[in-house]
């Protein structure tokens, strides 16, 4: 097992709350990211998977402090002889780090300049951190542009003028820029046609062997998780309620919540048919409810279901946040 690159403990994430007015009443605010503890392996993906609204993209932000977490930890190389906490660390410290923690964004044409040329959004980084220009900066970028499988030409080209697996492209070339030991995809193949969607998870997999990566691989989309991904958390309402390898989880799901997504994935013979997990529509149970959250929309909650918060066990190789896993 490789050390950990990344070590996550007890993160919350919390929007709103508290006093609005002098005459209003105070309120609890919106937990969407609730006690998360979890590692990244050096060299590993690790894949994040969970409906829409389950926190995943406000848990990556968390892990870039893009977002300032309300509670927990953030250890960049935790097991190093100098480890870098994220959480409340100052500006400056973190534009140090920002250079071995980058992203690539769900939409490839939102997060390009469309006023920038490629050599301006791929090298800006560069110009920076590293004070390059003029023809240094050209070949540089020129070289970035080659390793994600563009034409130098492009250099002076502007994002409209490319389609949308290239502006993809862009976005990862400008993510290698300087360097990284872990990137973090948010739904980083999810806008782009199929098609280019497996060119372009082909494409992450080369980089990763090229240049040692580590993936932190956020998607909602389980066929692409178990393509890409050496282990899976699937999140729920802001927790991970599993967490295991690849092939275990997709071979023997012990979560309620993973078995109805994997249950949910289109069968590509339409003569087959398959189990579908009965679950109730999405409820919204309140901040400090106590219980699980998956309760209100479980088949199999109990009373103790609804009242405790289940602990989080390992159940056949898997870490499970259920009351009854492996007894379901």
């Amino acid at each position: 097992m490789s050390e950990a690159i990344l070590q996550v403990r007890d993160l919350t994430m919390t929007f709103g709350g508290g006093k609005r007015g002098p005459l209003s009443k105070r309120t609890a605010g919106f937990v969407a990211v609730d006690d998360v503890s979890f590692d990244v392996r050096r060299g590993e993906t690790f894949g994040i998977v969970g409906e829409s609204g389950s926190g995943k993209t406000t848990l990556g932000r968390c892990i870039l402090r893009v977002l300032d977490p309300s509670a927990g930890s953030i250890r960049f190389h935790p097991q190093s002889e100098t480890p870098v906490e994220l959480v409340g660390a100052p500006t400056a410290q973190l534009r140090k780090v920002w250079r071995k923690l980058r992203m690539v964004f769900q939409d490839p044409q939102a997060s390009l300049n469309p006023r920038l040329r490629v050599i301006d959004i791929v090298g800006q980084a560069l110009q920076k951190s590293e004070g390059l220009k003029g023809k240094a900066l050209a070949d540089r970028v020129g070289t970035l542009l080659e390793n994600v499988g563009l034409r130098r030409e492009f250099l002076h080209r502007y994002p409209n003028a490319f389609s949308g697996g290239q502006r993809q492209r862009l976005g990862i070339a400008r993510a290698l820029s300087t360097g990284p030991e872990l990137v973090v995809a948010d739904e980083a193949v999810s806008a782009l046609d199929v098609s280019i969607q497996a060119q372009t998870l082909n494409l992450l997999q080369d980089l990763q062997e090229e240049f040692s990566l580590t993936f932190l691989f956020i998607a909602h989309d389980l066929a692409v998780v178990e393509h890409i991904c050496d282990r899976v958390a699937v999140m729920y309402r802001g927790q991970f309620v599993e967490v295991a390898d690849t092939d275990t989880l997709f071979r023997a799901p012990q979560h309620p919540y993973t078995r109805a997504l994997l249950q949910a994935v289109p069968v590509a013979d339409p003569r087959a048919r398959r189990k579908r997990s009965d679950l109730s529509e999405p409820v919204d149970i309140g901040a400090g409810s106590g219980g699980c959250n998956f309760a209100p929309r479980c088949p199999h909650a109990t009373d103790l279901c609804r009242a405790t918060r289940p602990p989080t066990r390992t159940v056949a190789g898997a870490d499970v946040r259920c009351h009854f896993a492996g007894d379901i």
